[in-house]
C-alpha cells in the first residue's frame, strides 16, 4: 500500500529563503532534511528550486537512493520569452534535474495568442526530449475557465501528439497549478476536482499531475480515483503517516 502511495508523491518545497525567513545555512538544513524524508519514504521526487538540485543530487548519490530531483521553470508566473524558458531548461538539465516542470505562458493563451503557446510547448518539450527528461507543463488552473482549460490541455496534447513518439508520452504530463495564483474571494488555487475531472478528460493520452491543496488522505485518494498520475505536494509524509483508510488501489 505504502510503496504504491509514495510512487504518486512529487514531494515539494519551492518557498525561496525570502519566503521561508531561512539564513541561507538554515535553507541548506532544511533541503537536507526535506531530501531526506524523500530518500527514507522512498517517494518518487523531490521538487526544489534549481539552485539546489545539485545539492540535493549529492545528497541522493551519498545514500544509493534513486529519489529523482524536479525543478520548476519560469515559475511562478510563466511570462517569460520562450527563449528564456529554454535557457532555463538548459540550466536546470545542465544542473542535472530529472524532472521539468514548465509554467506555460497561460496570460498569452488567454489573449488568444494559439501560435505562441504552440512553438513553446513544442520547443521547450523538444529539448527535453532531446535529453530525455521528463516535462510538466503548468497550466494554471486556477486563472483559467473551464472553456479555457479544455482548450489549453487539447492544445497542449495535440502538439505532443503531432510532434512527438507515443513512447514519450508517458513523460509530457499537464500540470494544474503553481500554488502562488491569488485567486479572488480567497478561492482554491490548486487542483480542484472540477479542474482535474477536465484535464484528465482533454489531455489523454498525457498524464496528468495534480499539485496545490492536496494534503491529506481524502484528497490523494479523490486525485487518485480521477485519473491522476503524479501528485505535487508539501505534504507528503503527513499524508503517508495518515491512519485514515487508503484503499482502492
Amino acid at each position: 500500500m505504502c510503496f504504491d502511495m509514495v510512487s504518486f508523491f512529487d514531494s515539494t518545497f519551492l518557498k525561496t529563503k525570502e519566503e521561508s525567513s531561512f539564513s541561507e545555512e538554515e535553507y541548506l538544513s532544511h533541503i537536507q532534511s526535506f531530501v531526506m524524508e524523500a530518500i527514507d519514504y522512498k517517494f518518487k521526487l523531490v521538487m526544489i528550486r534549481a539552485n539546489y538540485i545539485v545539492f540535493a543530487k549529492e545528497i541522493i548519490s551519498k545514500n544509493n537512493s534513486n529519489v529523482l530531483v524536479g525543478t520548476v521553470i519560469d515559475f511562478p508566473d510563466g511570462i517569460s520569452s520562450t527563449n528564456s524558458k529554454l535557457d532555463e531548461i538548459k540550466i536546470a538539465i545542465n544542473l542535472g534535474a530529472d524532472d521539468i516542470d514548465v509554467v506555460v505562458d497561460y496570460i498569452r493563451f488567454k489573449q488568444g495568442d494559439y501560435d505562441y503557446i504552440v512553438d513553446q510547448v513544442k520547443k521547450c518539450t523538444d529539448l527535453c526530449f532531446l535529453h530525455n527528461k521528463t516535462i510538466k507543463w503548468i497550466i494554471e488552473s486556477a486563472a483559467l475557465s473551464e472553456i479555457e482549460i479544455i482548450d489549453l490541455c487539447k492544445l497542449i496534447r495535440n502538439v505532443v501528439l503531432n510532434n512527438f513518439n507515443e513512447n514519450y508520452f508517458q513523460n509530457i504530463f499537464i500540470k494544474s497549478s503553481t500554488g502562488y495564483y491569488k485567486c479572488p474571494n480567497s478561492k482554491p488555487n490548486g487542483a480542484t476536482v472540477s479542474a482535474i475531472k477536465l484535464m484528465v478528460k482533454n489531455s489523454f493520452p498525457l498524464p496528468v499531475k495534480a499539485s496545490g491543496g492536496v494534503r491529506s488522505v481524502k484528497d490523494f485518494n479523490q486525485m487518485i480515483n480521477l485519473g491522476v498520475k503524479r501528485i505535487g505536494t508539501s505534504s507528503a509524509l503527513s499524508i503517508l503517516k495518515s491512519k485514515q483508510s487508503y484503499s482502492n488501489y
